[in-house]
């Protein structure tokens, strides 16, 4: 038997409502580390697909399908080095606001077939990125995302998910720092407060 996963995406051309819990009709198979508030829209790269179909050709058809990687909000141009925690961006009419990168697990693995998928997004740090729903709205392909306040430029995607996901070294007093984020997810708080002792 199969494990439930909200993985499987299609592409919409409607407009789609943007809730406080993500976009209308998406689902979470595990809503105990998926989903919720912090976790409500999940954006990946197009960027990093030509890497990905580089490095694993013959994955080269599951990596072609819409929302390979469980995105509902992909782009081109954005990578992790390039977004910060508490980014906020109008989407469509909807605000949304960086809470966390997104920490891949086993069911990235289980998907494309391929247990090293893990580590390798791990490594890599091609991981995307979440978004909190400050104010719901409606969203549709095509829709201009459009970067409207940035308030830690110091912490970036990247920057973050090397630190609490790779474990890079880093200071403890930047730790902190990081933990004093108001915009980073909960989750990722409680990560710091580990890491801190």
């Amino acid at each position: 038997m199969g494990e439930p996963s909200g993985y499987a995406k299609a592409i919409r051309t409607d407009r789609v409502e943007v809730t406080l819990l993500g976009l209308e009709g998406d689902e979470q198979a595990d809503l105990v580390h998926h989903g919720g508030v912090d976790k409500a829209v999940h954006h990946y790269a197009i960027d990093h697909y030509p890497a990905w179909i580089a490095e694993r050709p013959g994955l080269t058809a599951a990596f072609s399908e819409p929302g390979a990687f469980g995105e509902n909000i992909s782009t081109l141009g954005w990578r992790e080095e390039t977004v910060c925690i508490g980014d906020r961006f109008r989407m469509g009419t909807a605000l949304v606001e960086i809470s966390q990168g997104r920490q891949p697990c086993w069911k990235l693995g289980h998907r494309f077939g391929d247990p090293a998928m893990v580590d390798r997004v791990v490594k890599t740090g091609r991981c995307g990125w979440y978004y909190r729903v400050i104010e719901p709205g409606m969203v549709a392909a095509g829709d201009i995302i459009r970067l409207v306040e940035r308030c830690h430029p110091d912490w970036t995607v990247a920057r973050t998910f090397r630190i609490l996901i790779g474990k890079a070294p880093t200071r403890r007093d930047d730790i902190a720092e990081l933990a004093g984020l108001p915009q980073l997810s909960a989750s990722w708080r409680a990560r710091c407060h580990a890491m801190l002792g």
